[in-house]
């Protein structure tokens, strides 16, 4: 899609076209025989931008709530935020008259913070920037919204109030290929730092697959998101918008766990212990965050290993950061010695999982031949360095 395809679809004539192929429910795979269809009484530009929006509305939805009213391109539905970890970080916000959003692209974030701030969305790419209003048009028609077009590798061309913020979102895909240096960004994340003199309360979204080290330059709170257990995204806060060191946050739950990472800690905070009645696998953004040792503490818990992530405790102490298993048995591992005891538990469904084991889990499964009518979990892991399995009766606490 262009600037012109887009105006095509905006027109009367567009939105009815829209309104057709939305109706038909196209995937990606009927493209080519409904864009034959459509260029009969249509220019192919519009019939293309028609097809295109309602075949990624259909995608969006698992972002936005309202993705049947937005407007898209392949690339800048894939790099924007989900709308329920957009609004989360928009709360950040909510004392500041006015937000700049830097790099706004198609204003997922935007709408996001418009929805309660004056925005000012700022993109270097004028069709992203007309997608942008566009859906600002189409979702916060009453909101007083601007869209500056500029690059922001140049110094800003436009001055910050004192009671502003900012968010930054640089580009993280090279030639659609993800990037995990933040020297690698579009622009690279060492632009903000003459921003931070004009405004020091900016946060920016980073990969969550961060190159962590690169961070120690900047003094910020680094943020690591999941939802629903899968690490989505990560954040940087500076100013007052920090108020910690490492957060680790869980969505939809909007549950946090904030405090100093593992590496930077003087002594350890638990010991390492055998399996104990209870296996604990933290949330991926408490992984992340490097906050293992500080949930293990709350949760009174001890690591099967320093090097691995897996905590073992005497009771369950429900809570949204952590899954749960219980322990029926576990002993060095053996491939025949774990064949037996599944065995003799009747156990014919069985899930694998592993943190620190070189082993290939379908190939376990294979090679165990179980054959019963009980399920049980197998965890191949390490005990203070050594190999280890550890059989767990179902999840206590589905997510």
């Amino acid at each position: 899609m262009d600037i012109h395809a887009l105006r095509l679809l905006l027109s009367p004539a567009g939105q009815e076209l829209l309104q057709t192929a939305a109706g038909l429910h196209p995937r990606e795979v009927d493209f080519l025989a409904l864009f034959g269809r459509f260029c009969r009484s249509n220019p192919p530009e519009l019939a293309r931008a028609a097809l295109e929006t309602a075949i990624l509305r259909q995608e969006a939805v698992v972002k936005f709530p309202e993705a049947n009213r937005m407007y898209f391109t392949r690339q800048a539905l894939e790099q924007a935020s989900a709308y329920a970890v957009a609004r989360y970080r928009a709360a950040r916000y909510r004392s500041f008259g006015q937000v700049f959003d830097l790099g706004c692209s198609i204003g997922g974030d935007l709408l996001a913070l418009g929805e309660s701030k004056d925005v000012v969305g700022v993109d270097l790419d004028p069709l992203r920037l007309a997608l942008a209003r566009a859906n600002q048009q189409s979702l916060l028609p009453g909101r007083p919204l601007r869209f500056i077009r500029a690059d922001l590798r140049s110094p800003l061309p436009f001055s910050v109030p004192v009671w502003s913020g900012m968010f930054f979102d640089p580009a993280r895909r090279v030639e659609h290929r993800r990037v995990h240096s933040v020297r690698a960004y579009q622009p690279p994340l060492e632009v903000l730092l003459p921003w931070l003199r004009l405004c020091p309360e900016l946060g920016v979204k980073i990969s969550p697959g961060v190159q962590l080290d690169e961070l120690a330059g900047y003094a910020a709170e680094v943020e690591f998101i999941s939802v629903a257990g899968e690490l989505k995204e990560a954040a940087l806060w500076f100013g007052g918008l920090k108020s910690a060191s490492r957060r680790a946050t869980l969505l939809p739950q909007g549950v946090t766990l904030c405090g100093e990472p593992d590496v930077e800690m003087k002594t350890r905070l638990v010991e390492v212990d055998q399996p104990r009645a209870i296996l604990l696998e933290p949330d991926a953004a408490v992984l992340r965050a490097g906050l293992v040792q500080l949930l293990a503490a709350q949760l009174g818990a001890a690591q099967l290993d320093e090097d691995i992530a897996y905590l073992t405790a005497d009771h369950w102490t429900p809570t949204p950061f952590c899954r749960a298993w219980p322990v029926e048995a576990w002993f060095p591992f053996s491939l025949k010695r774990l064949r037996s005891a599944l065995r003799e538990r009747r156990v014919g469904r069985v899930v694998i999982k592993k943190r620190g084991s070189p082993l290939d889990p379908d190939q376990v499964a294979h090679d165990l031949h179980c054959s019963g009518d009980q399920e049980r979990v197998v965890f191949l892991t390490q005990l203070r360095g050594r190999p280890i399995a550890v059989i767990a009766l179902p999840e206590l606490v589905s997510r």
